[in-house]
């Protein structure tokens, strides 16, 4: 058995252990940091894979945990009744945007196509126009900062910059109960292996091969006859979908979705963690995720004020020192030790 295959094997343990050793407020820290790490997956594969810099993951979180949000809130105010922020802020009627989100059904898709739908449609507009590295990177920033202002403006419709809190029910789940917030954990960690074994299978296949050699060399494989603008827009897409459900997950796990949780800092923090634990290996990626945000608990607790700098620091030491990440200094140490054991071979005298 390979190294990998026992790293994937003791993680599947531990997790699955998790809910047996650690406390219900634990846990669901825990499952916080597994959605951190179902948008890892997708940052991976878009920046590290696809070598696309995507500093606006926030968006397609925020997309949705607020489709969610808006099944949650509408299943708990009961027919013809109000979410809670609308009495609250002098809405009268259900806006019609609300309206299909009663629906679980819609709910749920609009949790998967929403992200995906913009994100393909931000992607057909921005890489049929060649926009690549940095100017990319502030477009989806400022995506980001957009979105986030027009989420506090709507006061009515999204709870403004307190956005949307109280939940109790997730699709029949009591989350005051810890059988409850178990089986969001066991949901949370199942998404996350889905998605991990999804990305896995994207990356080794041909589509996976094409999609590094566009990171590469864009001008050269489209000389071969490919379109990279449709390859990049494909991998856009598929790593917006993951954040959307992550972000639906992050609700009924946290218990609030709110514009503090979606702008530019927080989608900086999503890269991060990215950066630390190696974006050009997926496990790297979700490794990275989880310790950077369990460093942020551990942390913010006594050194609150500090830990941005502290982060950023991080961020500054790991792209300077190990670029590759942590996966990047554990794949190093590990040719080392397995090249130990090796003799250099014999030179061969060659006759006169």
């Amino acid at each position: 058995m390979t190294w990998g295959r026992i790293s994937l094997v003791a993680c599947v343990v531990l997790l699955a252990l998790a809910p047996l050793a650690l406390s219900p407020f634990r846990l669901g820290l825990l499952a916080k940091y597994l959605c951190f790490a179902i948008v890892a997956v997708g940052i991976a594969l878009a920046w590290g894979r696809g070598g696309m810099l995507t500093l606006g993951q926030g968006v397609f979180f925020g997309l949705g945990g607020y489709a969610m949000a808006m099944y949650l809130k509408l299943e708990e105010a009961g027919p013809g009744g109000l979410p809670d922020f609308m009495v609250w802020s002098g809405v009268e009627e259900l806006p019609a945007l609300w309206k299909p989100f009663g629906n679980p059904v819609f709910a749920l898709a609009a949790v998967v196509l929403v992200p995906g739908l913009v994100a393909f449609l931000l992607g057909l507009l921005v890489f049929r126009q060649r926009v690549r590295g940095a100017y990319f990177a502030i477009l989806s920033q400022a995506l980001a900062a957009a979105f986030v202002i027009l989420l506090i403006g709507q006061q009515g419709l999204t709870g403004g910059t307190n956005g949307m809190t109280n939940f109790s029910r997730f699709f029949g789940l009591d989350l005051t109960d810890p059988n409850g917030q178990r089986a969001v954990y066991a949901i949370t960690a199942l998404l996350l292996g889905a998605m991990f074994l999804v990305a896995k299978l994207l990356v080794r296949s041909r589509f996976g091969r094409l999609l590094v050699a566009v990171r590469d060399g864009e001008d050269r494989v489209r000389f071969l006859g490919y379109d990279p603008a449709v390859v990049k827009t494909v991998t856009f897409t598929v790593s917006a979908v993951m954040a959307g459900l992550a972000g639906a997950l992050f609700v009924p796990v946290v218990g609030i979705i709110s514009p503090a949780l979606l702008g530019i800092v927080p989608s900086l923090e999503l890269l991060v963690g990215v950066a630390v634990g190696g974006r050009f290996v997926l496990a790297g990626a979700i490794a990275g995720a989880i310790a950077v945000n369990y460093a942020k608990t551990l942390f913010s607790e006594d050194f609150a004020e500090g830990w941005l700098y502290l982060q950023g620091g991080l961020f500054v030491l790991v792209l300077v020192f190990a670029p590759k990440g942590l996966a990047g200094v554990v794949d190093s140490l590990r040719h080392r030790w397995s090249s130990r054991g090796r003799t250099a071979p014999t030179p061969v005298e060659v006759a006169a």
